[in-house]
């Protein structure tokens, strides 16, 4: 039977008929569009249309939700060894020239 549940970003689903879990990661209602990743990090874009046609009910996260990416390196996400401290940063300021 076609699922009645609304598409909720965040929410886990399982799919009974292919036997995948996924999460909604994006829903574009103007576009008509769901986006979904799959616990392997498979992202797949759905018409909402088909989102109605699939066979799914609510599922909990895999209990190691965050397996895709254990892949990743430290700087892959931007993060770097030099910790950044508001003493360094510098303003906008100080590219005018302080009058004596």
């Amino acid at each position: 039977m076609p699922t009645d549940a609304d598409p909720i970003v965040g929410n886990w689903y399982k799919n009974l008929e292919a036997g995948t879990v996924f999460e909604v990661v994006a829903l574009d209602e103007d576009g008509g569009t769901v986006e979904l990743q799959h616990y392997g990090g498979e992202v797949e874009e759905l018409d909402i249309d088909a989102w109605y046609e699939l066979v799914l009910e609510p599922a909990e996260p895999p209990e190691d939700w965050s397996a895709p990416y254990d892949d990743l390196d430290r700087d892959d996400s931007g993060d770097t060894d030099t910790a950044v401290h508001h003493q360094s940063w510098s303003s906008f300021l100080d590219d005018f020239d302080k009058e004596d």
